[in-house]
C-alpha cells in the first residue's frame, strides 16, 4: 500500500504488472544474498588475527578482475573532502595541482604556464619560487589583473612587422649604417629639445627602420623621413605633439610643410596605418619591476633583522632602496637606448634587448650576486644562457670598443638627473654567469 500511495500517475494494469515484477526481482535478490552468507559454524572458528587478515585483503587488488580505477576514485574523493575549495575531485593528481594555481590567461602559451606550475607547486621544493610582482592591485596604472595577458600579446606581436637585420645591404644603396646612426643620434637631441617621452623616440626609430626595410631612400631625403616618423610617433604617444612647422624649423627649413605631409602619407600607407609595435622600452618597464622586486626581498631579508632601531633603519633603508631602484632604472634605460644607434642590434628581439639591459645593469651595479634569478627568468621567459650573445654585444656598446663618435645618448645620461650612469663601466663578464 505504501508503494501505491507514492505513485503520482494513474494506476493502470501495466503499472500493476511492473510493480509485481519489481517486487519479485527484489525477493529473488534477497534470497541469493542470504544463500551466499557464511555459515555460523565458520564464523565461530574465525579468530582475531583472521579479522585483520580480512581487512588487509580489501586493499589487495591482485586477484580482482573488475576495473581498478574505483579504489583510486574513492581516494581522490577523500582528498577533495580534506582539501576544501578544490571543487570536484578528479582521478588525475595533476589536475588537482592546477586547481590551486590562477586560471590560465587567454592565449598564454603552454611553456609559460608549465614553468609556473613547476615553480609554484610543492612537488619541487628545491626550485625557489619566483616573486609575484602582480600582487599590488591598488595602483590602477599597473594593470596587475591584465598584465600577464598584455605582455604575452606583446611577445607575440614583436615577432611580426620587424625589419630584417640586413636590409641596408639588400635594399638601400645610397643610405649606409653610419648615416642611419647619425640620424638617430640627431633625433635623440630633437627629442630632448621638445621633451618627448622615451616611447616616442623608440617608436620613431622603429618606423624609420621599417620604412627603409621596404622602400629605397636617397640620402637627401633621409632627414625628411626622420622628422616625419617622429611626427607620426608624437601623434601616437604624446599628449601635445609638436606641430609640423616646428619639425620644419628644427631642420633650418630644409623641408617645407607640404613635403612633410606628403612623406607622412607615404609612410602611413606603407604601414597600412598600423603604427604601434612593441619596442625594447615596452618590455623594459616590466622587467625592471621584476628586478626591483627581487632587490626588495633580498635586501630586507638580509639586512633588516640585524638592526636595533627598526624605525630609523626602515626609513633609511627605504631611501636606499629607492636610490638603488632609480640607478638601476636609469642604467638599464641608458643601455637600451644605446642600441638604437647600432644597426646590428636589429637581429635581436626587443624583449631580448630589454632583458639583456637589465642583466648588464645589475652586473654593473653589483658583482656580489648573480644578475639573474628565478623571478627574472619567469617574467622574461629567458634563461641567462639565452642572453649571452646580446649581453656581450651590449657590453661592447657600453664600453664603446668600436670608438663610435656619436655621443648624444652618452651626454644625455651623464647628467645628474640620470645619476650620471653613463660614466659607469661594467667588469668583464664571466662564463659562469651563463
Amino acid at each position: 500500500m505504501g508503494k501505491e500511495k507514492g505513485v503520482s500517475r494513474p494506476f493502470t494494469r501495466a503499472l500493476a504488472s511492473a510493480l509485481r515484477a519489481s517486487e519479485a526481482t527484489s525477493t529473488t535478490q534477497n534470497q541469493q544474498r542470504a544463500n551466499t552468507k557464511r555459515p555460523a559454524s565458520e564464523d565461530k572458528n574465525v579468530a582475531a588475527p583472521n579479522k585483520k587478515k580480512r581487512r588487509a585483503a580489501l586493499g589487495d587488488i591482485s586477484n580482482v578482475t573488475f576495473n581498478a580505477a574505483k579504489p583510486e576514485a574513492k581516494n581522490n574523493t577523500k582528498q577533495v573532502k580534506k582539501e576544501q575549495g578544490l571543487g570536484k575531485g578528479t582521478n588525475d593528481t595533476a589536475d588537482n595541482c592546477s586547481l590551486r594555481l590562477p586560471p590560465r590567461p587567454l592565449g598564454r602559451s603552454a611553456s609559460i604556464v608549465e614553468k609556473s606550475v613547476v615553480i609554484g607547486t610543492s612537488t619541487a621544493p628545491d626550485i625557489p619560487k619566483f616573486i609575484d610582482i602582480d600582487l599590488d592591485d591598488k595602483d590602477p596604472l599597473l594593470c596587475c589583473l591584465y598584465a600577464p595577458d598584455i605582455y604575452y600579446n606583446l611577445r607575440v606581436s614583436e615577432l611580426r612587422r620587424r625589419p630584417v637585420a640586413d636590409f641596408m645591404e639588400r635594399i638601400q644603396k645610397d643610405v649606409t649604417e653610419s648615416m642611419r646612426g647619425i640620424l638617430v643620434d640627431w633625433l635623440v637631441e630633437v627629442a630632448e629639445e621638445y621633451t618627448l617621452v622615451p616611447e616616442t623616440l623608440y617608436l620613431t626609430v622603429h618606423l624609420i627602420d621599417w620604412f627603409l626595410h621596404g622602400n629605397y631612400m636617397d640620402r637627401q631625403r633621409l632627414q625628411l623621413l626622420g622628422i616625419t616618423c617622429m611626427l607620426i610617433a608624437s601623434k601616437y604617444e604624446e599628449i601635445y605633439a609638436p606641430r609640423v612647422e616646428e619639425f620644419c624649423s628644427i631642420t633650418d627649413n630644409t623641408y617645407t610643410r607640404d613635403q612633410v605631409l606628403e612623406m607622412e602619407k607615404q609612410v602611413l600607407a606603407h604601414f597600412s596605418f598600423q603604427v604601434y609595435t612593441p619596442t625594447p622600452k615596452s618590455f623594459l618597464r616590466r622587467f625592471l619591476r621584476a628586478a626591483q622586486g627581487s632587490y626588495l626581498v633580498i635586501h630586507f631579508a638580509i639586512c633588516l633583522p640585524h638592526k636595533k632601531d627598526m624605525k630609523i633603519y626602515r626609513y633609511f633603508d627605504c631611501c636606499l632602496l629607492q636610490s638603488m631602484h632609480l640607478e638601476l632604472e636609469f642604467l638599464a634605460s641608458y643601455l637600451t637606448e644605446l642600441t638604437l644607434i647600432d644597426y646590428h642590434f636589429l637581429k635581436f628581439l626587443p624583449s631580448v634587448i630589454a632583458a639583456s639591459a637589465v642583466f648588464l645593469a645589475k652586473w654593473t651595479l653589483d658583482q656580489s650576486n648573480h644578475p639573474w634569478n628565478p623571478t627574472l627568468e619567469h617574467y622574461t621567459t629567458y634563461k641567462a644562457s639565452e642572453l649571452k650573445a646580446a649581453v656581450h654585444a651590449l657590453q661592447d656598446l657600453q664600453r664603446n670598443t668600436k670608438g663610435c663618435p656619436l655621443s648624444a645618448i652618452r651626454t644625455k645620461y651623464k647628467q645628474e638627473i640620470f645619476k650620471s650612469v653613463a660614466v659607469l663601466t661594467s667588469p668583464k663578464l664571466l662564463d659562469t654567469l651563463f
